[in-house]
């Protein structure tokens, strides 16, 4: 079930993306081989990837919304993934220990996004106005939380078909 395609055995609207996935970095990761049954999935959820990844909120807050995400859905491969991101990105190690361990995060900038993307989790949107005002007294924009948004819908995405192929 769910098995990995290749290039070759892919759904022709997958072939050039795992295509050029091969190309550019040798191995097409377990992840997209196995969603590449559903074209329009895959590259769906790569297409918000790119936008969320232009979007205003800074690299480190966006990893944080994925993280919080991720650990929310218990996507193991995305918790993994996310938090190579964070060291490659120079973030201390503790705070992808935080994020995992569900712990306010010591920078309180960083854990208003953690909040702020719980409260959205929590309330499928309707976030209460204390809890907007909260998020802007961080520095944050009107256009920052709609970012956070999506970020929880792309990597909803990605964690919840993830974990229903199975991928590793």
């Amino acid at each position: 079930m769910f098995d990995p395609h290749t290039p070759e055995t892919a759904p022709e609207g997958s072939r050039a993306t795992m295509t050029a996935m091969a190309a550019g970095g040798g191995a097409v990761p377990d992840a997209v081989a196995r969603l590449a049954a559903s074209p329009e999935l895959l590259t769906g959820f790569l297409d918000m990837t790119a936008r969320f990844d232009r979007c205003t909120l800074e690299p480190i807050p966006r990893e944080v919304v994925i993280m919080t995400v991720a650990v929310h859905n218990d996507c193991h491969i995305c918790i993994a993934i996310h938090a190579g991101k964070l060291r490659k990105l120079g973030a201390a190690p503790e705070l992808a220990a935080a994020l995992r361990e569900k712990r306010a995060l010591d920078d309180e900038h960083l854990d208003a996004v953690r909040v702020f993307t719980l409260a959205v989790m929590a309330t499928a949107g309707a976030v209460d106005t204390r809890s907007i005002e909260a998020f802007l007294a961080h520095g944050y924009t009107e256009r920052n939380a709609l970012e956070v948004v999506l970020g929880v819908g792309t990597y909803t995405i990605s964690t919840f078909a993830n974990r229903l192929v199975r991928a590793a």
